[in-house]
């Protein structure tokens, strides 16, 4: 987003460009790469495309919009204090940020109610695959129907409002929604049993949904604390206003600015560390590195269940029939110790 007041522009060292410019470049590269590299392991793989993976296709997607188009241009306009880019991007400038936020944000809201939904209602039935495009495409239209046109009538105080409106919107109501219903069932996961799950798997179905919500929740955190102080500094900038003209504003500015864009970064390095299976695609993606190997349990780890399953029959089957024969074996070893017993016994 783009600051939406006017302000003289403060001269810096070419010392300290070069830094900040390496810096939004840095996140800018990580960010697409990374998460280009999640939507191909996505869309790859029939075993990742299940409505959580599209919901993070989806928070992917909004992630390498918002560094490719925002980071570099909210980075030149806000060092420099002029807009480069003509009437045309200014516009679509002053749109997209909102909407890849809000995508973002959203997107992490649906899986929150998707992990609740399939954890504390195991019986209900689950989000289909048409009903899941439905709600991504919601996420991406609601933004472009509520259209609010940057002309402040009241330059004192309606640009307050409008920080005021986003941060409640595009922040603390998603968060306290995804706050409570990831606390009811981080209770239920930690603290007691997963209704209708009784099957001799519990165990491991736990320690999986455990580390979905693991996973997610670090997600939701690690965004809600890039963000936060952006949102602090425009409703404390818009409170006071001298704030503008202290000597150090641009560098807190550019501070907050790198830390809300690099949040766009940081997805694809948690699932890596936290997700088999996405690092599994990651070692597949970089196969071509001297130092990574993809094992024959990566290959595994993302191939179709069906055929995970016949691999698994066919493990068991070969167990058991190799369990069968050495329980012949056994049985006749026995049987031969016990003639050899008998007849010495019999003998004088």
């Amino acid at each position: 987003m783009v600051p939406t007041r006017k302000s003289s522009p403060f001269v810096q060292p070419p010392w300290r460009v070069a830094l900040w410019s390496v810096a939004y470049s840095s996140v800018l590269a990580v960010a697409v790469f990374g998460n280009l590299i999640v939507i191909w392991i996505i869309l790859a793989h029939k075993r990742m495309r299940t409505v959580t993976n599209y919901f993070l296709l989806n928070l992917a997607f909004s992630d390498a919009s918002m560094a490719a188009f925002n980071t570099l241009i909210n980075f030149i306009y806000a060092a420099h204090g002029e807009w480069y880019f003509g009437e045309a991007y200014c516009k679509f400038h002053n749109f997209f940020p909102v909407t890849s936020v809000f995508a973002s944000i959203y997107s992490m809201t649906a899986i929150a109610v998707d992990r609740y939904m399939a954890i504390i209602h195991p019986l209900k039935p689950r989000l289909s695959a048409k009903a899941t495009t439905g709600v991504i495409v919601c996420i991406w239209t609601l933004p472009n129907r509520t259209v609010c046109y940057v002309a402040w009538p009241n330059m004192s105080d309606d640009p307050f409002m409008y920080h005021i409106i986003v941060f409640v919107l595009v922040y603390m109501l998603p968060l306290v929604v995804m706050g409570i219903t990831y606390t009811i069932v981080g209770v239920t996961l930690w603290g007691g049993e997963i209704p209708g799950d009784t099957s001799d798997n519990y165990h491991g179905q736990l320690r999986a949904k455990r580390k979905v919500v693991k996973m997610m929740i670090i997600v939701v955190v690690t965004f809600a604390l890039c963000w936060l102080p952006y949102h602090v500094f425009f409703l404390v900038t818009g409170l006071n206003k001298r704030l503008s003209k202290w000597k150090y504003i641009q560098q807190v500015y550019l501070s907050v600015l790198w830390l809300a864009m690099s949040s766009t970064m940081y997805n694809p390095i948690i699932y890596c560390c936290l997700n088999s299976r996405f690092r599994a695609g990651f070692k597949r993606a970089f196969r071509w590195c001297p130092f990574i190997k993809v094992s024959s349990y990566d290959e595994l780890e993302l191939r179709s269940t069906r055929l995970f399953e016949k691999y698994s029959c066919r493990l068991f089957s070969s167990t058991a029939t190799y369990s069968r024969k050495r329980h012949k074996m056994n049985c006749s070893a026995r049987g031969l110790l016990s003639h050899n017993s008998s007849m010495l016994q019999e003998q004088p």
